[in-house]
């Protein structure tokens, strides 16, 4: 029997854990950290239409991306494509990536990051995305915001 410290086995009701939100999308951490001993880090995320990610970006370990809900567009590598409710995207170490609602309709994934310890970044990413413009945050397809009426 192995000698390391016995955990107790985590269950996380619907719709809880910690939240993180970050104007038109937002983050509920299931297990990070103390919860995995580090090794990895259990996230969803939640877009509403029309909602750009971070941007392309990379980082040394993988990033796995479960679609829960919806179609989210991914860039990975070098190519943008769909993914329709119950794929799977993974996105190698150093491998550029990033993803995005292009739809009218609210998407969702589950996010697996290996090795854990990501949710201490979390309040300086929603704080950056939570400064983005409202132009910023929308998709290159969002159709024009409908004109306010005048007084």
């Amino acid at each position: 029997m192995s000698s390391a410290k016995q955990r107790a086995p985590i269950h996380v009701r619907p719709s809880l854990g910690r939240e993180y939100p970050m104007g038109p999308l937002r983050a509920v951490f299931k297990a990070d950290g103390d919860e995995t001993r580090g090794r990895y880090a259990i996230s969803e995320w939640w877009l509403e239409p029309y909602t750009r990610g971070p941007g392309a970006h990379q980082h040394e370990e993988d990033d796995v991306f479960f679609v829960l809900e919806g179609t989210l567009s991914f860039f990975v590598g070098d190519t943008w494509f769909d993914a329709p409710k119950g794929s799977l995207v993974i996105a190698p170490g150093g491998t550029p990536h990033d993803f995005e609602n292009r739809t009218d309709k609210r998407a969702g994934m589950l996010n697996i990051a290996v090795p854990g310890e990501f949710e201490p970044e979390m309040p300086g990413i929603a704080e950056w995305f939570r400064s983005r413009s409202p132009e910023e945050s929308r998709t290159e397809n969002a159709p024009e915001p409908a004109p306010r009426p005048q007084r």
